[in-house]
């Protein structure tokens, strides 16, 4: 059985992630040495932190199951998308369908109000929970949907050290989304290299 761990093991974000936030949402679960694993939606407190951390839920968003649920299918769908892409494979229909549902499930303009005294602006309504999800969802799905139709979709990869399941985007030859994954691949090239030797 693998052990979870905590946040704070988790490596630095993989080259691409500060641009786009699906890249970070794909890379949010991820297999580490050891056979341990990392949720950073585990919990409705863990995705709620994630999601803030992002801009895109408030601290007292108050996330429960479902929501984090949500998220993490989306997630998955995500992960199978950007597999598909990397790999240069037909994408799963269910995969699509989930990110244009994501996408069109809320509106993605500011509403138009309007102030007695001061007149016309636009302004997001305040939401319930689930609405912050929907709208999280939505953002999440259009990055993705950005980010596959993008002229970065070509340097889109799978780290290149197993375990990692992360994803980065490539620049140059670099195949790994951290240094600890550089090094691991390094170590294991190194031992084939000594081990052939004999």
């Amino acid at each position: 059985m693998e052990d979870p761990v905590t946040e704070e093991l988790a490596p630095p974000p993989a080259q691409g992630e500060e641009q786009h936030p699906s890249l970070a949402l794909a890379n949010s679960a991820m297999a580490l040495p050891g056979g341990r694993t990392l949720d950073l939606l585990g919990t409705p407190a863990q995705t709620n932190h994630w999601l803030t951390q992002r801009g895109l839920a408030p601290v007292d968003a108050g996330m429960r199951e479902m929501c984090a649920a949500q998220l993490r299918s989306l997630r998955e769908q995500i992960r199978s998308l950007f597999a598909a892409r990397a790999d240069g494979v037909p994408a799963l229909p269910a995969a699509v369908s989930a990110i244009n549902d994501a996408m069109t499930r809320v509106p993605t303009s500011p509403l138009l109000r309007w102030d007695d005294t001061t007149g016309p602006y636009r302004t997001a309504a305040p939401h319930p929970t689930t609405a912050i999800v929907d709208l999280a969802l939505a953002t999440l799905a259009a990055d993705a949907a950005d980010l596959l139709t993008s002229p970065a979709a070509e340097r889109l990869t799978a780290c290149g050290s197993p375990p990692c399941t992360r994803y980065l985007l490539r620049h140059g030859r670099r195949h790994w989304c951290s240094t600890r994954c550089g090094d691991r691949a390094r170590a294991a090239r190194a031992y084939a290299r000594r081990t052939e030797q004999r």
